[in-house]
């Protein structure tokens, strides 16, 4: 008899880690990406407004623990409406679901089925609207379920593009500024400007001002009025009435401190590739020589988030952020930068990152809950259109 509960920590974090270890078998005489959520299950969803994990139980007397879900909920934003002749958002409670193991030993028993089931009807008790996934676009027997059994829908494709962390600093251009702003003036600005871009978190300010937001950059020319240094900075509403020719706008969120990945399955030719690039970039960093981060051991990551911009010149200035963010990561210890954009993002060409590395195009489906909306009968999100930018919350990611 299985039996679907909410995760325990006294009792329950042995039977989680086991499983996690257990579904960590990657694919014979391939390279595998593994996660270390260094002994918090919860690490990985435990920064949203609401959050719940599940852990499916089998057994009577001896009790075993076969199967985990995690799910969060949050507002976003889902379309935009007019009013009094200006464009507001639409937002609506969008649940996630992430994290779905099911051992090895027990799967094809409906055991994630009954998963999902279970964390949906949380979704609804509390007021989720709709609820999505993110899956690799191949990984098949993840898309059968929730396309084929539990009614999803595909929905976005964006890309994930990961760039490796250097032994040597990237040069940031010298025709640009780049400014950090104060979480209260980053808020500001991402809601007068983004605020309209899907998936765009209500609670953008408890992101900003969570520990692990690295901070918010803004990258001008170095000639215009804003680029004059420190102090600068003339507050987000001026700065968007009266902007330069072209800027940019980068958030970093430090995914090192609540999970690790390692790349396993990696031949020993390629180990020692990767060891002499470091080698050769550490003793003659400045060739400013590529090299291979050390990925075959654990190593932390920065995500780089609420990228946007306007202006000819604008993707210059965010390959100009992502070098900032490039350094920011060499300082912390990082072996890559993240970045997760839309498909069509016309930034996204100011993204370095390397295709062996990146998942161009990963896979969302989403899922509606109920009938109701929180701004009213508008249409049904999932059959909308998909935009050219979209906001990714680095607490899912």
């Amino acid at each position: 008899m299985i039996v679907v509960r909410e995760y325990d920590p006294s009792r329950d974090l042995a039977g989680v880690e086991d499983v996690e270890r257990r579904c960590e078998v990657g694919p014979s005489g391939k390279l595998s990406l593994f996660t270390d959520l260094l002994g918090d299950p919860l690490c990985r969803i435990r920064h949203s407004p609401s959050f719940l994990l599940l852990v499916a139980e089998m057994g009577t007397e001896k009790k075993e623990i076969v199967g985990m879900i995690r799910g969060c909920i949050k507002t976003v934003t889902c379309g935009i409406k007019f009013q009094n002749d200006t464009v507001k958002p639409l937002y609506t409670k969008l649940a996630y679901v992430l994290g779905l193991r099911v051992s090895p030993s027990h799967r094809r028993q409906g055991i994630g089925f009954k998963l999902v089931k279970t964390m949906e009807e949380w979704f609804t008790q509390t007021g989720a609207e709709y609820s999505y996934i993110a899956t690799e676009n191949d990984n098949q027997a993840s898309i059968n379920l929730f396309t084929g059994k539990c009614g999803y829908s595909e929905f976005r494709k964006p890309s994930i593009l990961v760039n490796p962390v250097y032994a040597h600093r990237v040069n940031v251009s010298r025709q640009v500024t780049i400014i950090k702003l104060d979480p209260a003036e980053a808020e500001s600005l991402y809601r007068l400007r983004f605020s309209t871009t899907e998936f765009f978190p209500r609670d953008i300010d408890s992101v900003l001002n969570n520990k692990l937001s690295l901070g918010t950059f803004v990258a001008v020319p170095r000639g215009s009025c804003y680029g004059s240094g420190s102090g600068s900075w003339p507050g987000s509403a001026k700065f968007l009435q009266y902007p330069p020719e072209s800027w940019a706008v980068l958030s970093v969120w430090n995914c090192k401190d609540s999970f690790r990945l390692e790349v396993r399955g990696a031949s020993r030719l390629r180990r020692v590739v990767g060891k002499t690039t470091r080698v050769v970039d550490k003793t003659l960093p400045f060739l400013k020589l590529p090299s291979i981060p050390s990925v075959f051991k654990p190593f932390g990551l920065h995500f780089m988030y609420g990228i946007g911009g306007e202006g000819p010149r604008a993707t210059k200035m965010v390959k100009s952020l992502c070098g900032h963010a490039h350094n920011m990561a060499k300082k912390g210890g990082c072996g890559v930068v993240a970045a997760e954009v839309a498909g069509e993002e016309p930034l996204r060409q100011g993204i370095p990152h390397w295709k062996a590395l990146s998942c161009d195009e990963d896979l969302w489906c989403i899922k509606r809950l109920g009938e109701d909306y929180s701004d009213g009968v508008v249409g049904d999100w999932t059959k909308s259109l998909p935009g050219t930018s979209i906001f990714v919350d680095p607490r899912e990611f």
